[in-house]
């Protein structure tokens, strides 16, 4: 997917155009790697997985968002890691470099537009419904997209921060993503660049170049560097944090893994816990997984066309009951 900045109207600057020559076959499984049909007996077993736990713990990854249009960095065929040779920012470049910073925001800037715009799928509904039945006892999440919330999930906690939310990196200072898109707007009136690529995490491709006339405002308080409220790659998620959700996966009796490789360790130690606790872990991902051998029970399939079908309900109960 490509953008361009559009000089029509100063607040909605982004039109996405994609490759022109076929933007109208553009579609969100572009981002959605290739998978077997969707076997009915897996979509059974992992029902009555679902259906004999009363606190079900759920652990989501970027599989879960690419039906709603994010890319993600590592899916079979389609990932970041497959389609180009980038690589995200590190957290230590970020840090110690304007320069990285500039660019960072340069290219969050052009993406932000259709990247805020984004809407949950049948997946991220199906775990809202699930709270709202009492199945769901805490979701953790390590997607950054403010999708769980906009399906309105309650219970839960952004692993890795939200790009919702910006903080200052000198007083910790937070304010919302949109009010610094209105400030990046103020600082560049004119500035009308054209993006040759999207990456995950409300991410754009630029050259140094479109990037060196672009200007980023400091922290209103302090002066201070602003970063998104996101845990970049090479920093490490507070220790309270997972030692307190460590104590919620220990009040389950069931954890499910949704759309995550678990390639990172963040989440990968989730389903070692789980293990160690004899907390029975089901997962529903497309391809492979780093916990595969922690799992009693794999179902290889999209996450929306699995959760949708599942019931809340046991059928034999409710026959029973009536």
């Amino acid at each position: 997917m490509w953008f361009y900045v559009s000089k029509c109207c100063p607040v909605h600057r982004i039109q996405i155009l994609g490759l022109i020559r076929h933007s109208s076959r553009l579609s969100v499984s572009e981002y959605v790697p290739t998978c077997p049909p969707t076997d009915p007996t897996a979509v059974e077993n992992l029902q009555d997985f679902i259906l004999r736990s009363q606190r079900l713990f759920v652990l989501t990854g970027a599989g879960i968002s690419t039906e709603s249009g994010i890319p993600d960095y590592r899916s079979q065929g389609v990932g970041l890691y497959v389609r180009t040779n980038r690589r995200p920012l590190q957290h230590s470049e970020f840090v110690q470099s304007q320069a990285a910073r500039k660019r960072y925001w340069a290219r969050n800037f052009t993406a932000w537009p259709q990247f805020s715009s984004r809407q949950p799928n049948l997946a991220h509904r199906a775990l809202a419904n699930w709270e709202k039945t009492g199945k769901l006892h805490w979701l953790v999440t390590q997607n950054v997209d403010a999708l769980h919330t906009k399906a309105g999930q309650c219970r839960m906690t952004e692993l890795h921060g939200c790009i919702h939310r910006v903080i200052c990196l000198c007083c910790h200072t937070v304010i919302k993503r949109s009010e610094l898109q209105e400030k990046l707007i103020a600082l560049n009136p004119s500035w009308n660049e054209h993006a040759y690529g999207v990456a995950p995490d409300g991410d754009v491709f630029l050259t140094d170049e479109q990037v060196s006339y672009f200007h980023v405002p400091s922290c209103d308080k302090c002066r201070g560097a602003l970063k998104p409220h996101v845990t970049l790659f090479g920093d490490v998620v507070d220790r309270e944090l997972v030692d307190s959700l460590f104590d919620c996966l220990g009040e389950a009796d069931a954890m499910l893994i949704v759309g995550s490789s678990l390639e990172v360790y963040s989440g990968y130690q989730f389903a070692i816990k789980a293990k160690e606790k004899s907390i029975p872990v089901a997962i529903l991902n497309i391809g492979d997984t780093r916990a595969d051998h922690l799992a009693s029970l794999i179902v290889n399939a999209r996450c929306g066309a699995v959760l949708r079908r599942i019931m809340m309900i046991d059928p034999q109960k409710q026959e029973i009951e009536s």
